[in-house]
């Protein structure tokens, strides 16, 4: 019974720290939707991108005698490089050709998108001999902080790299909420996103927004990868998947198009999860819930997905609904 204030406070805190890792993913789908209406099946790849390129640079400076830190931040610069870059291309090559078209068309071409992508990657990898890529993290992100005692005695363990993905997610989240609220360029890709054919009319280049959309949603999806990697050590060409389909889900539940939407969104799902991954010994310690040991932890994800599923079924807009939509 004494463990269980303790088991729920460490739920909250891993529950928050994987939200921020699904918020920020989720920001790329819902930058893109705001701007074109097109789900961008492919941004789960882009995602994984920024993963590899973040492998890549902690494997390069392993050796290297640079400050950890240091190192994360080069990591997580080139993951936004390559990401941004690549989601760029993605969107010149395979979505602007098809602009007009019926919804459908578009949707397709960013299925197909994402599996060449899973391929091309695998592929790349593939010829290093390489599948599963375990990252080469410095040793001082994975050593536990020193809390106060209080803190301790609520069953609170902390990791530098969990206050390290949620110091970049809160870091992210306020450059974009000041890029799009408070520069030009931000209400220059909000009029393309309320109406193109009128912002094209005050002199705004459509097209550049939309490319420079791609570039921050890429961007973001980089650095999701590279958090994804410190949360969970390693990624593979299909990594992107499921996480994929969470960060998704998490736009639309929060109210897709919607950046405050996609964020509450990552953090309802991320808690949502983690309590559901544990909820069977909650089975072990009260008889009447006896039922509940049956519900493994391999069974959180459809557990987080029906109850996503009666929260749309009662606000279909999202929690953030269209009321209160603030499109990017």
């Amino acid at each position: 019974m004494d463990i269980v204030g303790p088991l729920l406070v460490q739920v909250l805190v891993t529950g928050l720290t994987l939200g921020f890792v699904y918020a920020i993913i989720a920001l790329g789908y819902t930058m893109v939707y705001g701007v074109l209406q097109l789900i961008n099946f492919a941004h789960s790849e882009v995602f994984v991108t920024g993963a590899v390129v973040g492998f890549e640079a902690f494997r390069i400076l392993a050796p290297v005698a640079l400050n950890a830190y240091l190192k994360l931040l080069i990591a997580l610069f080139a993951a936004m490089l390559v990401a941004g870059v690549l989601n760029v291309v993605i969107e010149r090559l395979a979505y602007r050709p098809l602009r007009g078209a019926p919804r459908l068309v578009p949707l397709i071409t960013a299925i197909g998108v994402s599996l060449i992508l899973q391929d091309l990657l695998k592929f790349l990898e593939g010829t290093q001999g390489r599948f599963n890529l375990v990252y080469e993290l410095p040793t001082e992100f994975n050593s536990q902080l020193s809390l106060p005692a209080f803190v301790t005695s609520l069953g609170v363990r902390l990791s530098v790299k969990d206050i390290l993905i949620v110091v970049i997610a809160l870091l992210m989240l306020a450059f974009l909420n000041y890029l799009v609220n408070r520069t030009r360029v931000g209400r220059a890709i909000r009029a393309v996103a309320q109406d193109r054919t009128t912002a094209g009319l005050m002199g705004i280049d459509a097209n550049r927004m939309i490319a420079l959309t791609f570039l921050i949603g890429g961007a973001l999806g980089g650095v999701g990868g590279v958090m994804f990697g410190l949360q969970f050590g390693t990624v593979n060409a299909y990594s992107g998947i499921i996480p994929g389909i969470k960060a998704f889900t998490a736009a639309v539940l929060g109210g897709i198009g919607s950046i405050p939407g996609a964020v509450l969104g990552g953090l309802v799902l991320g808690l949502l999860e983690n309590f559901l991954g544990i909820i069977s010994i909650f089975g072990s310690l009260f008889q009447p819930l006896s039922f509940l040991q049956a519900i493994g932890a391999e069974y959180k994800d459809i557990g987080a997905f029906l109850a996503l599923i009666l929260i749309l079924m009662l606000k279909p807009q999202g929690l953030l609904g269209r009321g209160n939509t603030e499109k990017v």
